[in-house]
């Protein structure tokens, strides 16, 4: 039986290991960011929410890349992105549990209140910025001096 190419798992033990502390710092970062973006006045309102809705993208991946740092990009993309896809689909729910939680601050926050197809796209704007960030991150770091 031939060997398997470690290229195929998900996690790559070899490779350089996400920094927790980075990553649970840069977590919080974009919480803040994500709050202050629907505070800014004069902001159109698709931006506000837009950018809130990207930031959130962010936020799970790098949350994927705090919980599981040996994963690779590709699949902390792909985890973080399904992960906010179900978040979406599940606001077409309505049971009266749910619903209490999203009343809540944090519930409403963590679950959002409603679907909406533009929300997926901004998912999407959202992991590809957080995996960006973190290929541009590992490019220079990796570029001799």
């Amino acid at each position: 039986m031939a060997k398997r190419s470690s290229r195929h798992t998900p996690c790559d033990v070899s490779a350089p290991r996400r920094s927790r502390g980075l990553y649970a710092a840069l977590v919080l970062v974009t919480i803040g960011l994500g709050l202050l973006s629907r505070k800014i006045p004069g902001l159109p309102a698709w931006l506000s929410k837009g950018a809130g809705d990207a930031l959130y993208a962010t936020m799970s991946f790098w949350l994927v890349g705090l919980f599981v740092p040996a994963c690779r990009t590709a699949v902390a993309s792909a985890v973080a992105l399904l992960f906010c896809y179900a978040i979406e689909v599940s606001q077409l729910y309505h049971a009266p549990w749910v619903a209490a939680i999203r009343a809540t601050r944090l519930g409403g926050l963590a679950l959002g209140h409603g679907f909406h197809v533009m929300d997926l796209i901004y998912y999407a704007v959202g992991v590809s910025a957080g995996a960006g960030i973190e290929r541009a991150w590992r490019l220079r770091r990796e570029r001799p001096s």
